[in-house]
């Protein structure tokens, strides 16, 4: 799954098991959803649902479930301790991966005019989604909660953005937002002293603490208010407390925006806020889910911290975040239960096999994995190469002048060489959806009109993922040629191979592509896809020779 989104609705219901299990079924009733979590609350008499899956899937399941939750929550005999307006409280949409907060705030307005459309309950658009200033806090959007509505509904400056102005005493309304992935995260303390803890949490959440006189009072404005000092770490918002459990007290931490401060910022803000109070910080937690990128930032900066290349596997980078952010402190970290995109990760039986079994499987005589999913093997072999000589550059002592660009060039081969394994299983599925499709009646005259459509969808797409591979072969062999001119010297005949690799890439993902479009009605598609393919070949080919000529002069000055 290429592209994935992150939903979080807030159903007022926390007491009825089938009421709860009825809206998690909706979600799941959905083809490209996980759903992650079911956290019901009895005093709140709330639960919060946690899934993730494809935009196309996450906005299916959400309205799905508003729906399901219009149908079996009466808010008329609603009650619990927690804020609510509506039987759908909110529903924010958060991106994870492939996808921008502007993708996020699409889908929230196209959710949310879909459920005052069909479902005649009011929607107010919320945080990053919000189409009016002042309602982009949900605490503002939310006053007067179900109670004051009906009210509410006749002020002209609460016409919903969907919907009509008009109360729904069954469903109440309900916001819908984009936001950015919330992280909880706790840092461990040697002490059990709470207020240690918690003075640590002033100094580093934004909103910071009350500003104090030299008596130690509160100082306050012309106005009565109290004057503070901002903390240290932005989108950062903290607390101290004793866990029992584990003897030790943590800074309890939301980072609502970890692109601005990431998990490896506050980690090291507070060691160092902890030195300055003699203690000392064991590891950390998180509660909850991560997404890999912040996992991946930390493994980085540590990396980079230790004058080390970051141009190594995802799986080093999270080993090298897990051990240097302690996050096996006081409870396991599992990457493949922690990680939010390891918990929709699609099976890649091929790339997963040994070598032995893939040849194997190779020889067999099935007709997959056949020509396109070697092709992308040697493309792969070739990114994977070009990262080894980098590294061998990145470290050798006399060649720091080429230091950042072969950091550079490692990071980027190790993306081809990722994309390119996993076009290995997708050349696969690719041609077996051509196969399905072949397979579909064709009795009737609309049987073989849907049938024929059905083919033609799927062999074009079984030309786009081998052309994937042409175009990141074609990469390859342009990184070949920087890391042969400028690299390791002594690891030039590695470059050439690299390059010799990926060539052998593209032009086996050309004839993929080629054999392809003889099935294509589509001419224009063809002609496009022709030229595209020759181009790629003349241009792959030129820098081959390029790279032959270079290795050779290299190995000669040896």
């Amino acid at each position: 799954m290429e592209k994935i989104v992150e939903c979080v609705p807030n159903f007022s219901e926390g007491r009825d098991k089938n009421i709860i299990d009825a809206i998690s079924q909706s979600i799941e009733s959905v083809e490209d959803i996980v759903l992650l979590d079911v956290d019901p609350g009895n005093a709140t008499n709330r639960t919060v649902v946690t899934f993730i899956g494809s935009p196309e899937g996450v906005k299916d399941a959400a309205f799905l479930a508003v729906k399901t939750a219009s149908e079996l929550i009466d808010m008329r005999h609603h009650s619990g301790a927690h804020a609510r307006m509506g039987a759908t409280d909110v529903c924010p949409f958060v991106p994870v991966r492939g996808v921008s907060m502007d993708d996020c705030v699409t889908i929230a307005k196209e959710v949310g005019e879909r459920i005052a459309r069909e479902l005649r309950i009011p929607v107010y658009l919320y945080e990053n989604a919000a189409i009016r200033p002042e309602r982009k806090n949900l605490a503002t959007v939310r006053k007067g909660e179900y109670e004051g509505l009906e009210e509410k509904l006749k002020d002209p400056e609460w016409v919903p953005d969907f919907g009509e102005a008009e109360f729904n005493s069954k469903s109440g309304a309900t916001a819908v937002g984009a936001r950015e992935f919330l992280i909880a995260y706790n840092v461990n303390l040697n002490t059990t002293d709470r207020k240690i803890a918690h003075d640590i949490a002033l100094d580093i959440r934004e909103k910071g603490r009350a500003k104090r006189d030299k008596e130690g009072k509160i100082i306050r404005d012309e106005d009565g208010k109290i004057v503070k000092v901002l903390g240290l770490l932005k989108e950062c918002k903290a607390v101290g407390w004793v866990i029992d459990e584990y003897q030790k007290a943590q800074v309890s931490i939301n980072l609502t925006n970890y692109h601005v401060t990431p998990p490896h910022v506050v980690f090291e803000t507070i060691r160092e806020a902890a030195r300055k109070r003699g203690l000392r910080v064991t590891g950390s937690e998180i509660v909850g889910l991560i997404p890999l990128e912040a996992m991946l930032m930390a493994g980085r900066y540590y990396l980079n911290k230790q004058g080390k290349t970051t141009g190594v596997t995802e799986k080093e980078l999270v080993r090298i975040a897990i051990d240097s952010l302690g996050l096996n402190d006081v409870s396991e970290f599992d990457p493949n239960e922690k990680i939010v995109e390891n918990r929709v990760m699609e099976g890649n039986p091929l790339v997963s096999m040994s070598l032995n079994n893939f040849i194997d499987e190779v020889s067999t005589d099935s007709t997959a994995p056949g020509g396109g999913s070697v092709a992308a093997v040697m493309g792969s072999l070739g990114s994977a190469l070009i990262s080894m000589v980098a590294s061998l550059t990145h470290s050798k002592k006399g060649m720091e002048t080429y230091k950042s660009e072969m950091e550079e060039i490692g990071v980027k081969s190790q993306e081809l060489k990722d994309r390119l394994a996993t076009l290995v299983d997708e050349d696969t599925r690719a041609f077996d959806a051509v196969m399905s499709a072949f397979r579909m009646k064709k009795k009737t005259g609309e049987e073989k009109l849907v049938r024929n459509k059905a083919i033609q969808e799927a062999t074009k797409n079984a030309t786009q993922v081998p052309l994937e591979v042409c175009e990141l072969c074609l990469e390859t062999l342009e990184l070949a040629k920087v890391v042969a001119t400028r690299g390791n010297p002594n690891s030039v005949s590695d470059a050439g191979v690299a390059a010799e690799a990926a060539l052998a890439g593209l032009r086996g993902a050309a004839l993929n592509v080629l054999i392809n479009l003889q099935g294509i009605e589509d001419k224009s598609f063809c002609d496009k896809m022709t030229h595209r393919v020759r181009d790629l070949k003349s241009s792959a080919t030129e820098l081959r020779d390029e790279m032959a000529e270079i290795v050779e002069k290299v190995i000669k000055s040896l």
